[in-house]
């Protein structure tokens, strides 16, 4: 198997701290040499202490689902012969309260739209790469969320 690290990384900008009126952008950065800039959602910790234009990690870690579920339909679209034009997922996390009434990401949705070039999948063939793409997604196996897939119509 395989092991991953990143830094996270925030610093003091001469602010007291101690008043918890401090700023919580800070920076995720990846091995590759991405950089990107995070924050606390703004739903959760109101501007200006928190960055609006900033991923936060609630948003992150639905994209890391969706992201996992999808690469995973592209190599069984491939192994079965589909050539994939485009993939587009929109997924949603619902926040609530977990089974031990602690607030959580409870459900997580995703609607795949995928556009084919050339012959496409039958309905039950699409439902099938779906199901083995989540089947193999250890993002989503790794996660006490319940995590949905509800595909769609891809626009032509």
């Amino acid at each position: 198997m395989s092991t991953h690290t990143l830094t996270v990384l925030w610093e003091n900008q001469n602010e007291p701290f101690t008043d918890n009126r401090y700023s919580r952008a800070h920076r995720w950065l990846f091995d590759g040499g991405v950089e990107v800039v995070a924050s606390s959602s703004p739903s959760v910790v109101p501007p200006p202490l928190s960055l609006e234009a900033a991923v936060d990690p609630e948003e992150a870690f639905i994209a890391s689902i969706s992201s996992c579920h999808m690469l995973w339909f592209l190599a069984l679209a491939a192994k079965a012969g589909f050539k994939v034009d485009r993939y587009e997922d929109q997924p949603e996390g619902q926040i609530g309260k977990n089974d031990q009434g602690k607030v959580s990401v409870t459900v997580v949705t995703l609607r795949p739209a995928v556009r084919f070039g050339g012959d496409a999948p039958t309905t039950e063939q699409l439902d099938a790469l779906h199901h083995d793409a989540h089947d193999r997604c250890f993002i989503a196996h790794s996660v006490k969320s319940e995590v949905r897939c509800e595909p769609r119509q891809a626009a032509a």
